[in-house]
This record gives C-alpha cells, structure tokens and sequence, in this order.
C-alpha cells in the first residue's frame, strides 16, 4: 500500500514547456502547477495549498519539509543559470546570423536599420527587430536544453504580471494592458509570483548598439530594465546580450 507522501507524489502534476521549463498559463496564479485538485501550489503566505483530507494534510507538511531547502536557488546555481544565459545568447546570436547571412558573416548598420514591414498600427519594422525574434527564439530554445531538466520549478518563459488595482503591487495575470512580460524569471519553487531574479535577452545590431547596449535610443533598453524594477523580487533585472554578457 502506498503512504500518503507517495500517493501525493504521484498525483501531483505540473504543466511545463519543452524538456520541462514551465510556460505561462493564465489560469493560474502560481506558473508551474496544473489545475488539479491534486496540485499543490504554494500560496501568498507560502504554504501549501491541497486538498483539505488529515492523510493529504500529513503527507503535504512531510513534502513541505522536502521542498524547504529548494525553494530557491543558492549563489552557485544562480551564477551557473547565468553562465547558461550568457552562453545561449550567444549561441543565438551566432547561429542565425551564420543561417541569414552565411560563415562568419553578421548584418551591418544599414542592414540593421532596413525596413522589411510595418505593425499593425502602422511602424516600421526593421532588420534588427526580425533578427531580434529569430535569436530570442533560438536562445529560448537553448535554455530549455540546457536548464530545463535542472531546474524545473524555478524557471518560467515570459510570464505576464499586471498590477492589482487594490494593492498596486504586481502578479501574474492574463490581461495585457500595462503589464510587464520579462523574458526570463527565476523564481522560487512553483512559484513566479516570488521573483528571484529577472531577465531579459537583447541583441543589438548596429555597431553603437553592440558596444553600449544600454544607450539612450528612444524608449531605451535601461528604461525597460527600470520598469521591471516595480516587480517584487526583481530590483536588479539583468539584460543578456551576446557581446557583454550579463548587465544590470
């Protein structure tokens, strides 16, 4: 017969991306659980929120022990996950560049600034804006194969966090207007409202760019980072970008 702790292992269930990163599902309010009645979920206070039976109670609290020292990652894995940022932005960054324009070749500055469409309200879009979603794309791809497996329940991919009217603070949530999409959180366990640190990649193009990413261009890149900065959790939001690496 299976103890109450196996059984609550087994029925628990997460939903997450490709090669197990978790993705943004609007439902939920906590990234990495499913809607189950099965799924725990831990709650504002940090406890876990299960079904309400004294065997479930007894095998959570024996879990919540498990999961203490986990819920979240320590100096060493948190340098380890940025070295794989660092790495995969790269990567990025080569490949499609390699792909668009051949071996060793990369897009000069008046490749970089050609028109190739408009948005729907009508702006320009330029090269570096498409190569831009091409190597976001890629690296995302990267970061799942190299950390997805590791780190399972403390990573989620472009989360969407919206402010509470009553409180002004920020979580999760379905609704775009005025909401906040970093490209990378890293969170404590099953749990991307409590944000440990946030990151978002860049890859410039223009000769300018490269050397000095976080220049006044427009609606700059350090005005988006600032932004972040509403967040609980995230008062050091770090850019990655192929030529600097990691910068706050």
């Amino acid at each position: 017969m299976r103890s109450p702790l196996m059984s609550l292992l087994l029925f628990t269930g997460c939903a997450t991306g490709l090669r197990g990163l978790p993705e943004y599902v609007p439902s939920l309010q906590t990234q990495s659980c499913a809607l189950s009645p099965g799924c725990m979920a831990p709650a504002a206070s940090g406890e876990l929120l299960v079904p309400s039976t004294p065997a479930v109670v007894r095998a959570a609290q024996a879990m919540r022990g498990l999961l203490t020292l986990k819920d979240f990652l320590n100096e060493a894995e948190v340098a380890q996950v940025e070295a794989v940022l660092v790495q995969c932005a790269r990567e990025a960054d080569f490949q499609v560049n390699e792909r668009e324009y051949g071996q060793g070749k990369f897009p000069d500055d008046k490749e970089c600034n050609r028109v190739v469409g408009h948005d729907k309200l009508g702006r320009k879009i330029r090269r570096s804006m498409e190569l831009g979603t091409m190597k976001h794309e890629v690296a995302f791809a990267c970061v799942e194969r190299e950390l997805g497996e590791k780190f399972p329940d403390h990573f989620t991919r472009e989360p969407r966090y919206g402010k509470e009217p009553t409180t002004g603070g920020y979580s999760i949530t379905d609704t775009r207007w005025d909401s906040l999409v970093p490209d990378l959180v890293l969170h404590f366990v099953r749990n991307a409202n409590h944000i440990q640190r946030l990151y978002d990649f860049y890859f410039p193009c223009t000769a300018s760019k490269k050397s000095n990413p976080l220049g006044d261009t427009g609606e700059t890149v350090r005005q988006k980072l600032d932004k972040y900065k509403e967040l609980s959790g995230a008062e050091q939001p770090a850019l990655v970008t192929p030529q600097l690496g990691i910068s706050r």
